[in-house]
């Protein structure tokens, strides 16, 4: 058969789930009524790898070369037997169908084990709050990782689970290394990829392959597929696209790139593709392609029709995960701690609220790009409708907000959009630490499914958070991370050093409120990196408002994203990264809390000028929410139970109503003047969640002074009422 479209992720992304850009593009080819089949040649090649026949036929090209190796090489090539006999249960075990493995994997005596093993040891401790299918995840990955690096040394030095050749494609301002190296014989891994690649060709004869290339790990596998399909198949075209193209190949003018792809996209795919489909088919002329480069009389040449608009978000459709193998995918858990473990564990489907960053002021993101600037959110109904769908094709109903940042008012409608359906899901979400996650929307988020979020903190120091234009404060942070944590949500940090004019008294100042952020219990999990000048953002648009220099002014043939700069005003960024990453190792393993800051550096560091309390004073002076009419209020729990209470005192009589809330944990019992407890009772199923229209605290006082009662706020925002958070009253 023939179809017009196959959509590729060449390797390597992620194993334990598809990345979404090609189930986004096939979802809006659908509205099209255009046929197309997508691949994710990563975890395909991945499974042709490990596994009994994959492994042995590794080995035995091993054993043909005769080279020597280092000694954890050759442990390994002595124990290949054991690693032969098991891949297969192994890969098993991770992909969810044999779980009852567990027990043997985490009994140290079924798996062969080599230098990755090695730290196993000083973390055996960890393993109790994991549990046995955890513990047997990084066991399993470890046992991968050791055969990686078996790849690595032997057959592929390219080689990487998630990113692959990732140095070639990293900042290559020229095309001559990669040039070079695609000219070379293929590697044990290329010559598996195109094995992979000729098969989908042979069957499904496309006239159009889409690779997406949305990292530089991905970038050398692309070009592989790219070169195989022009030389072997002269009746496809090839087209890249992603995020790759989009941030790095915006001034591209290396025309030898063309002997590896027909077309270059830029930014969102959907009418780029669109109208390159009805080129190829005769129907546009080539000057009429939108955001594309190609090569005309063998010259680079960017063309962009302005006068076609791009799709708006709730036209492209819903992602479509057809074709993918589900379930082959693979959990993996590499790190020990259970909120960094979600990038690898687990299956989840991706989505994104809204396109764009609402924000979108951060002076070292590439703001002035489209996926950046032009923000535009979906509606709550749209994203669940998706939603629905999603779990329906899938089976899986574990859901990552890949937004740049989510907009807290769009999670709240999400959030009550999924309470009103009564779907039962897991999700996660990339944020901004603002203010606007107070303590209650926080609980209305875990009520939704909500078990983690991820955000920028950046460098924890106000005067360079101000730098970067971030719009929060540390104090702010660490109170807005309570009430997640509070709520039972977990919370990761991106934290970045090295920006421009840091110092190295602002870096370890950053870590002691890194440190006691862990400490105070309010953040779970944390990455450092470093500061990267993009050609796009505001620092790298403008380096001298930020006293860096650029090192090189030419703009390359090829990638151009990635500025090498230098920072006369700073300190020396890189000799504190071994320590950054140490420190945050253990912090997150809930260690190492009372070493001194100096003991991670093995060079002299200033003392911290952050005072040991600031995170907990911070902490305690997380202010009461403002009294603002327009509040939402809804309620989340089950109707209370109510009695009439007699009390006297001094001769005198009055009844009091007693209201008794049971949550799913506790029982929550208040006593309130009878007239007083007869209108909350009255309102509670006015403002039940599962209305459409929440009610507003002004409607409310309304309401509540038609019934002839006064002083609403005495009685709103004092005990017992303003309690009952804990029973689903919430001010949203």
């Amino acid at each position: 058969m023939s179809i017009p479209v196959l959509l590729i992720t060449p390797p390597f992304t992620q194993l334990n789930t598809p990345y979404p850009a090609t189930a986004y593009l096939k979802g809006f080819l659908n509205t099209k009524n255009i046929k197309s089949h997508q691949a994710d040649l990563g975890i395909e090649v991945t499974c042709a790898l490990f596994n009994k026949k994959g492994l042995q036929k590794l080995f035995d090209d091993i054993n043909v070369q005769q080279k020597e190796h280092s000694e954890n090489i050759n442990r390994i090539i002595t124990l290949q037997n054991d690693y032969v006999n098991t891949i297969d249960a192994v890969m098993f075990f991770l992909q969810g169908k044999s779980p009852t493995l567990a027990h043997s994997i985490s009994s140290r005596n079924f798996l062969p084990e080599a230098k990755r093993f090695s730290q196993l040891d000083d973390l055996k401790w960890a393993f109790g709050s994991m549990g046995t299918q955890d513990k047997a995840k990084h066991i399993a990955t470890m046992y991968l990782e050791d055969l990686s690096d078996l790849i690595k040394e032997t057959v592929d030095e390219h080689f990487g689970f998630s990113r692959y050749a990732e140095r070639l494609g990293r900042s290559a301002n020229s095309f001559d290394e990669l040039y070079t190296t695609l000219q070379q014989p293929y590697t044990y891994l290329d010559n598996i990829l195109i094995e992979i690649l000729k098969e989908k060709m042979d069957r499904l004869q496309p006239q159009l392959v889409a690779l997406s290339v949305p990292f530089p790990g991905n970038l050398y596998t692309s070009l592989r597929c790219g070169q195989y399909i022009k030389q072997h198949y002269p009746n496809s075209k090839v087209v890249m696209g992603g995020g790759f193209a989009n941030t790095e190949l915006r001034s591209l003018s290396d025309e030898r790139v063309f002997e590896f792809y027909d077309f270059i996209t830029l930014d969102d795919g959907e009418a780029p593709l669109e109208i390159l489909l009805q080129h190829l088919a005769g129907e546009k002329t080539i000057e009429e392609l939108k955001r594309t480069f190609t090569l005309i009389n063998g010259v680079v040449t960017y063309i962009n029709n302005t006068s076609c608009t791009d799709y708006k978000q709730g036209q492209v459709g819903t992602p479509d995960y057809s074709d993918f193998f589900l379930d082959k995918y693979i959990s993996a858990i590499e790190v020990i701690n259970p909120m960094h473990s979600l990038w690898s564990d687990g299956r989840w489907n991706k989505l994104t609220m809204a396109h764009g960053c609402y924000w979108g002021k951060c002076t070292f993101c590439d703001i002035s790009l489209d996926y950046i600037k032009n923000y535009e959110p979906l509606t709550a109904s749209l994203l669940v409708d998706r939603m629905e769908a999603m779990i329906a094709q899938t089976g899986q109903n574990g859901f990552h907000f890949v937004d740049e940042a989510a907009p807290p008012a769009l999670m709240r409608a999400l959030a009550l959009e999924i309470i009103r359906r009564k779907l039962v899901i897991s999700w996660w979400a990339n944020v901004r630490f603002e203010k606007n996650f107070t303590r209650d929307l926080c609980i209305l988020l875990k009520a939704s499914g909500c078990i983690a979020i991820s955000g920028g903190l950046e460098v924890a120091s106000d005067r360079l958070l101000k730098l970067i234009d971030k719009g929060i404060t540390v104090a702010q942070v660490a109170r807005v991370n309570k009430h997640f944590t509070q709520a039972g949500i977990m919370v990761h940090a991106y934290l970045m050093y090295g920006f421009p004019t840091q110092t190295a008294q602002e870096t370890i100042d950053s870590l002691e409120m890194v440190r006691q952020l862990f400490e105070a219990g309010v953040l779970q999990s944390a990455f450092w990196h470093l500061f990267t000048m993009t050609a796009h953002s505001p620092v790298g648009l403008e380096p001298e408002k930020y006293k860096v220099e650029k090192v090189n002014k030419v703009i390359g043939t090829f990638a151009n994203n990635d500025i090498e700069h230098t920072d006369p005003t700073g300190t020396d960024h890189e000799s504190f990264s071994f320590g950054l990453k140490k420190s945050l190792l253990n912090y997150m393993h809930g260690a190492c809390f009372d070493y001194p800051l100096q003991k991670w550096f093995d060079h002299k560091v200033p003392r911290t000028t952050i005072a040991p309390d600031y995170i907990i004073k911070a902490l305690e002076d997380d202010a009461l929410p403002t009294h603002n009419p327009n509040t939402k209020v809804v309620f989340l729990g089950n109707l209370p139970t109510a009695e009439t209470i007699t009390k006297s005192k001094k001769g005198n009589q009055w009844q009091i109503l007693q209201l008794t809330f049971t949550t799913k944990k506790e029982t929550i019992t208040i006593k309130v003047d009878e007239k007083q407890g007869e209108w909350l009772l009255s309102m509670l199923p006015t403002i039940n969640v599962r209305n459409e229209k929440p009610e507003t605290l002004e409607k409310l006082k309304a309401s509540y002074e038609a019934a002839g009662l006064n002083d609403f706020e005495l009685f709103w925002d004092n005990k017992p009422v303003n309690g009952l958070w804990k029973a689903g009253l919430l001010q949203l």
